[in-house]
């Protein structure tokens, strides 16, 4: 039988990957099964089935730090994104670990963030419930919500990245935790930037200690924390910065949010984006058959709360805000022609 695409990589990666790496035909596999493709392993497939939803295109219009910014040129939750799959794959590829496996997760990883960024994940766990997080409702999006309900039916390796990218959760893989420390990196030096090109620091802010080690640039910063995991991880089981720089990084990391995170001028619309989604989430909760088909037809299943959840989560920014004035703000009358 002639070897199809997919079974050539497979057998390269067994040939030329680490020991410590996943190889893709160890794969859980997918609650549904499926024909493989013959020209993509399972989680090539993975990382395609993402690109091409609905979740992952309106990460352009989700906030990362700065709310709903009119200048281009801040970070949204896709270029967020963007940044730490390449990072995850710089990373991989030199750890011999498992690339496409990297990228799926990554490329996942926030697709369950809420509009206004971490002030609508704390609307939805006051209204909602508190255990609502975004990286279990990243979870939820690929497993139920996207493709018209259908979920994207993902392997389970790509699902365990993506869920435990945060906090003190560690995936099953080597190339899921390469993702939990390419978030750190990526949004630790995009956010310095932002704060940087809206005022509320400058780089000289930062103490001295941590940019002697780190580097005053942010290209220099991202690539000594990049080079720390590859060494720290090199030959190893475990993925780990060195302890010089991964003291440095905590360092910086508190520093943000002591700083920037807390900011009044990165604060300074929170409060009304909040409410903002506090009213739409009551008005859904008396209204549910006002959603869109798609979370409406849910409640045969789920709870009002967690439908109006999701529909909640899955806004963007401008949508939100859009909807929002639709419903409650009034148009100007005027005389008709």
């Amino acid at each position: 039988m002639e070897k199809t695409v997919s079974r050539i990589f497979c057998e390269r990666e067994r040939e030329t990957l680490s020991p410590y790496a996943f190889l893709t035909e160890n794969t859980r596999g997918r609650d549904h099964p499926c024909t493989p493709c013959p020209n993509r392993t399972d989680f090539q497939r993975d990382r395609d089935r993402i690109l091409h939803s609905k979740a992952f295109r309106r990460l352009v219009h989700k906030t990362q730090v700065f709310l709903f910014p009119v200048d281009e040129h801040y970070r949204t939750r896709m270029t967020h994104t963007l940044e730490v799959t390449q990072i995850a794959r710089i990373i991989a590829r030199a750890l011999m670990l498992n690339e496409d496996l990297c990228e799926a997760a990554a490329l996942g990883h926030d697709l369950g963030h809420t509009p206004f960024g971490h002030a609508g994940e704390t609307v939805m766990q006051q209204c909602y419930s508190p255990e609502f997080t975004h990286y279990k409702q990243s979870l939820r999006v690929v497993e139920k919500l996207e493709n018209d309900g259908a979920g994207l039916n993902l392997t389970w390796e790509v699902r365990d990245g993506i869920v435990n990218h945060t906090g003190d959760h560690l995936a099953s893989t080597l190339e899921g935790v390469i993702v939990k420390f390419a978030d750190r990196i990526a949004y630790i030096n995009h956010d310095i930037d932002d704060a940087c090109r809206a005022g509320i620091m400058s780089i000289e802010d930062i103490p001295v200690d941590i940019r002697e080690v780190l580097g005053e640039q942010h290209g220099v910063r991202i690539n000594r924390m990049v080079s720390s995991v590859i060494e720290g991880s090199t030959d190893s089981p475990v993925i780990r910065m060195t302890p010089e720089l991964g003291e440095a990084t905590n360092k910086l990391r508190k520093f943000l949010f002591d700083n920037v995170y807390y900011s009044p001028i990165a604060k300074a619309e929170e409060v009304k984006a909040m409410e903002l989604l506090a009213r739409l989430y009551e008005y859904f909760i008396r209204y549910p058959q006002k959603m869109p088909q798609v979370y409406y037809r849910n409640l045969e299943t789920d709870p009002v709360e967690r439908c109006v959840c999701d529909y909640i989560s899955s806004m963007t920014d401008r949508y939100a805000i859009d909807l929002y004035k639709d419903l409650f703000v009034p148009n100007v009358w005027r005389t008709p022609n």
